[in-house]
């Protein structure tokens, strides 16, 4: 070998060496057989561990390896050398260790930042305010813990569809405990949430419409602080997404009258898990509405329930002649583009109405219904006009064609006429 090949070689192997050594995440380890997985992989159960398996984990894309989280030495064959409690091997933690081997990394901001600078560090932190972290902490080993949610050797970014945590998936994933009647039993929880969540209107949003930002289980209880909202707070809750309608019932006479009856709010009248999509028949004194389960006739509730009802129903009935109308004229052919765009505000003017419903004040609802209803009045007019126009063209074109006809037979008797004439000459 020339001198010159020498030196490339002995520059390769003290780089290749610095390399590993420097780069985060990193162990001079991965540079030499790693026995864990020679083992493991041949393992049934549980215990298996395969090479494509953990090929697939944020953290071995990230460099790390099994004696990062487990210990021991995995250049060694010997099970007794590789797994020697000497060498730091904790093997498989359970309880209280998960949370402490996951958050030796995740709860270090200095290391984190190496890896992933925008991640949260003070999830354990606030994992042990959650139900199941004082749970662990009083010795119930069987609550959920990181792994549960996050997976063990299959751990994705958040942000991949096949991560357990992945917004799809969260309700599979919480309920692979909370739709376990024999996981539950010991904490005397329903296992219906799951069931329910499916006929919802969120998981609708979510599953079928594609909306990643409607809610699934931790938009509502939290993703590592996870607790069921309670009575004080669900209205909160509710009002992440829902502000407008959560102001209004803060401002209504029913936020003092559920306080003081220790209702909770939102939920009380549209549920938690099925929340179906509201209606109209949700609303009035008429059976099947809900404001006739508190409220009884005569009293003031009841008829400003009544009020609101009548007052949309007067609302909707009106849009919908107004559209009608406009339809027929468009259908005819007819220039209607104004009263269009102006039912646009009319269904605008319901909407707010509906979502005035809230405040429980029928003078609210009865302001926008007033306003939707000065559209419509307006509307239905150049809907006429337009009919009223097309008529009056038909009649114009029968009269037209009358004449033109008129004439065609005129000139044809005229010219028979002349030609008769000319034969006689």
């Amino acid at each position: 070998m020339t001198s010159k090949l020498k030196w490339i070689a002995w520059v390769g192997f003290w780089g290749t060496l610095c390399l590993n050594l420097l780069i985060p995440g990193r162990t001079f380890a991965q540079t030499k057989q790693n026995t864990c997985l020679d083992c493991h992989s041949a393992l049934d159960g549980n215990l298996q561990v395969t090479a494509d398996k953990w090929a697939t984990d944020i953290h071995m894309v990230k460099g790390f390896v099994c004696v990062d989280c487990h210990g021991g030495d995995p250049t060694q064959m010997d099970d007794k050398v590789a797994m020697n409690r000497a060498k730091g091997f904790i093997g498989a933690p359970k309880g209280l260790a998960i949370v402490q081997m996951c958050g030796k990394c995740h709860s270090d901001a200095a290391f984190m930042k190496k890896y992933s600078p925008a991640e949260r560090v003070d999830q354990v932190s606030e994992y042990f305010t959650s139900v199941h972290g004082k749970r662990l902490k009083d010795g119930d080993i069987n609550v959920a813990t990181c792994v549960s949610c996050h997976g063990v050797h299959e751990i994705r970014l958040v942000s991949d569809p096949r991560a357990r945590v992945y917004p799809l998936n969260v309700a599979d994933t919480c309920g692979m405990c909370h739709s376990n009647p024999q996981v539950m039993a010991p904490y005397h929880i329903k296992t219906k949430q799951k069931e329910d969540y499916l006929k919802s209107v969120h998981y609708e949003a979510l599953v079928k419409k594609g909306d990643l930002s409607a809610p699934t289980c931790n938009k509502c209880h939290g993703n590592h602080g996870a607790t069921p909202p309670g009575i004080g707070s669900v209205a909160n809750v509710c009002g992440q997404c829902h502000a407008v309608f959560a102001d209004l019932f803060d401002k209504s006479p029913h936020k003092a009258a559920f306080a003081k009856m220790d209702l909770p709010s939102c939920v009380h009248c549209h549920g938690n898990h099925e929340i179906k999509k509201p209606t109209d028949d949700l609303l009035g004194v008429a059976d099947g509405a809900l404001c006739v389960q508190c409220h009884v006739a005569g009293d003031a509730g009841f008829q400003q329930a009544a009020s609101m009802r009548k007052g949309i129903d007067q609302l909707k009935s009106a849009l919908a002649n107004s559209e009608a109308l406009i339809t027929q004229a468009e259908q005819k052919g007819m220039e209607v583009s104004q009263p269009t765009y102006d039912l646009i505000e009319g269904r605008q003017d319901l909407t707010k109405a509906r979502t005035q419903v809230h405040s429980f004040n029928a003078a609210n609802v009865e302001g926008d219904v007033k306003e939707g209803l000065k559209i419509t009045v307006r509307t239905e007019e150049k809907g006429r006009q337009a009919l009223s126009e097309y008529q009056f063209r038909r009649k114009g074109l029968a009269i037209s064609l009358i004449i033109i006809l008129a004439v065609i037979v005129t000139l044809y008797f005229k010219i028979k006429d002349i030609e008769h004439r000319q034969k006689e000459e």
